[in-house]
């Protein structure tokens, strides 16, 4: 079988080529969106993992894959503007949406569950809450500047705009790190989202909640980091 994932390629090259393989990084871990420019071999080696298990994998899923191609949507070949329509009316929305309930949630399982994990949830509110505060202005700043200027860069090439759109752009890298950032150390936080044992349904409702806003930012962020931010540089 010839090949296609080799542990020297970019890990945002591979998502963006290939986005099953999305599922896979998710499941060990591997930051395949604000990480994305860092070679697979960094990111086995930093977290132990095997080798030949992983690549092995990848190129069977990606086998499986190519039999599929043209069943979904492949966003090299699309246009700015539609990928952009995309990412407003399923990512976007879909955290307009979520972050308002999660965080009455999170506020719910702080106060009936202080006593017995008061020092978990009183750090998970504070993250979420600095999460949800950061994503809100993003999303602003991305629909109200970002995304029309890069709009006007397909219809009108110029390089005034591109440099303008580049600027926004860098900042809105940043603030996908920093956004990634917080995720993680919600993660690592919860233990993976393991509910504890004298946790109720509002408590497990609450972790999938954010566990589901994880995977939807990191595709999201997969979207703008690997796909299209890369098309005005």
């Amino acid at each position: 079988m010839n090949k296609f994932v080799k542990k020297d390629q970019k890990i945002g090259e591979i998502a963006a080529k290939f986005p099953k393989s999305i599922n896979i990084f998710m499941e060990y871990e591997i930051d395949f969106c604000c990480g994305g420019d860092r070679p697979l071999a960094e990111a086995i080696k930093e977290k132990d993992l095997n080798e030949e298990e992983l690549l092995n994998r990848l190129n069977n899923e990606y086998e499986e894959f190519k039999s599929e191609m043209n069943k979904g949507i492949d966003w090299n070949k699309e246009s700015n503007t539609k990928m952009i329509d995309y990412i407003v009316n399923k990512h976007h929305a879909f955290l307009k949406e979520e972050l308002p309930v999660t965080e009455k949630l999170v506020s719910k399982i702080l106060k009936v569950h202080y006593i017995s994990h008061g020092d978990v949830l009183v750090q998970l509110h504070k993250l979420f809450n600095q999460l949800k505060t950061e994503l809100e202005g993003h999303l602003i700043k991305e629909e109200e500047i970002l995304f029309p200027l890069i709009k006007e860069y397909e219809k009108n090439p110029s390089e005034e705009i591109r440099k303008r759109a580049l600027k926004v752009l860098d900042e809105t890298e940043s603030e996908h790190d920093e956004a990634g950032d917080i995720i993680k150390e919600i993660r690592r936080l919860t233990d993976g989202f393991k509910v504890p044992d004298d946790g109720c349904s509002t408590y497990e409702l609450t972790y999938e909640k954010i566990e589901a806003i994880e995977r939807d930012l990191f595709q999201h962020i997969h979207l703008e980091n690997n796909i299209l931010f890369p098309r005005l540089k």
